[in-house]
């Protein structure tokens, strides 16, 4: 009984279901901050989708912009001040909660989730189904720009939850497990569509971030835990460009299991013609 408590913790600490959403929608103030994250590699029009419909009062969040800085990688890490400013943008204070979401199973809205757990935000949730899930449940979804949002007053500050360098990274294999988060054909190397050089890093583990999902929803809090039983010693993660492996992160989270991120990930790896790779399944 006890186990079985402390799994469902871990899993609403990180998940919220469309029921329980409304309920504190439909709260008095303050109801949670509702961020709108969505973004897939290729499409650069997320906030077009968002005016189209989106959760009443969601703020829509730029991933390529606002989620992200400059660096090594495709997506380096925004300065904690630059995610502050944004994050009072959004309304953020330390009283309300935050609940984020996309329409893709929550591969880009948990890059939100990272981050501002990472900078200190103490109750980050991702919508479980995201918004297909929302209107699903008969909710409606609301057309246009987003109402201005009274301004936030959230101070951050960085290094909440683990990141991992290129070094360490390299190391990770070595001292527990390192996951490679990507399709299995560019861990393998069979095809490399955006960055420099296909392959994996030397000893990661592929576990593909698609494998958390059933029907656009995170597995169920058993099959998460049989996925990663596999899974030992500090883990580290890492995707392409730091965006999908936060999915992973997330998922190893609900399975009670810590994780850190490697940032730069592949895209930061593979530019670098110094780092070695691997190609093909494990030995």
């Amino acid at each position: 009984m006890a186990a079985t408590v402390g799994a469902e913790r871990h899993r609403a600490s990180v998940l919220i279901g469309v029921d329980e959403l409304y309920a504190r929608v439909a709260e008095p103030p303050p109801p949670p901050v509702l961020l709108d994250v969505r973004w897939k590699l290729g499409d650069p029009h997320g906030a077009d989708h968002y005016r189209a419909g989106h959760i009443p009062g969601a703020v829509y969040v730029d991933l390529d912009t606002e989620l992200a800085g400059e660096g090594e990688g495709r997506h380096p890490l925004p300065t904690v001040e630059d995610l502050q400013a944004s994050a009072r943008r959004w309304g953020i204070t330390r009283g309300r909660g935050v609940v984020v979401y996309d329409d893709n199973g929550g591969l880009s809205a948990a890059r939100a989730w990272w981050l501002l757990r990472w900078a200190g935000v103490p109750d980050v949730r991702i919508l479980d189904g995201g918004l297909a899930a929302w209107t699903a449940a008969g909710h409606a979804a609301v057309p246009g720009e987003a109402r201005p949002q009274p301004g936030g007053d959230i101070t951050l500050t960085p290094g909440h939850l683990p990141t991992l360098t290129a070094d360490e990274a390299a190391a990770r294999p070595g001292s527990g497990t390192l996951i490679d988060a990507r399709a299995a054909e560019r861990y393998r190397g069979d095809v490399e569509p955006i960055d420099p050089r296909a392959g994996h890093i030397p000893g990661a583990v592929n576990k593909p971030t698609t494998g958390n999902l059933a029907d656009g929803r995170f597995l169920k809090t058993p099959e998460l835990a049989e996925r990663f039983q596999d899974v030992a010693g500090p883990v580290g993660v890492y995707c392409g460009s730091g965006v999908t492996a936060a999915h992973e992160i997330a998922a190893l989270t609900i399975a009670g299991i810590d994780a850190a991120l490697y940032p730069g990930s592949w895209s930061a790896w593979s530019s670098d013609p110094d780092r070695p790779l691997e190609k093909g399944d494990p030995a």
